[in-house]
């Protein structure tokens, strides 16, 4: 292969460009505009300051604004090809992305019926799994204890119920 056709094959796209990380932003900034379009359909009762949409406003600036900050990132430092090995110098790591998906999964499909502590605490300790910590008896107590802090947080301070599953009855 001469130098100009080397040239050619990297800058195509598809063919190692090293954009495909902006999937990323793109995926965020569409996570986004869904947020922003929930917003503005929200059917708001009350006047309460701050109100529901309050939150979620936040996240969408922070969404978009994050957006922005790695697709300046990604353009500036583009994963580049290791000339010797023809592979990126990043790797997908899918076991751990194995039990993070396998953990929303099972947070999306056990909510209802284990409820809001257990489910969330299950959820953290996959996520914790993912990244490979060596200690799981703390790391489930430790979901337990954040899962069970939110549930007060949303339940008691601003009297939004999450589901109580199996412990409804406590």
């Amino acid at each position: 292969m001469t130098a100009h056709t080397e040239e050619a094959a990297a800058a195509a796209p598809g063919t190692g460009t090293g954009r495909g990380a902006l999937i990323v932003p793109a995926i965020l900034a569409i996570a986004s505009t869904l947020v922003v379009i929930g917003n503005l359909t929200m059917d708001v009762q009350s006047d309460d300051s701050p109100g529901p949409t309050f939150f979620p406003w936040l996240l969408a600036i922070a969404g978009y604004a994050l957006a922005a900050a790695l697709t300046v990132h990604f353009v500036r430092n583009p994963d580049e090809l290791a000339r010797s090995e023809k592979r990126f110098r990043t790797y997908t790591d899918w076991v751990a992305a194995g039990w993070l998906i396998g953990g929303l999964v099972a947070f999306a499909v056990l909510l209802d019926v284990l409820g809001w502590i257990l489910a969330a605490a299950l959820l953290f300790w996959c996520a914790t799994r993912a990244f490979n910590s060596t200690r799981p008896l703390f790391d489930a107590s430790l979901g337990l204890l954040l899962s069970s802090v939110v549930f007060l947080i949303f339940g008691v301070v601003l009297d939004v119920p999450l589901p109580s599953g199996i412990l409804g009855g406590l």
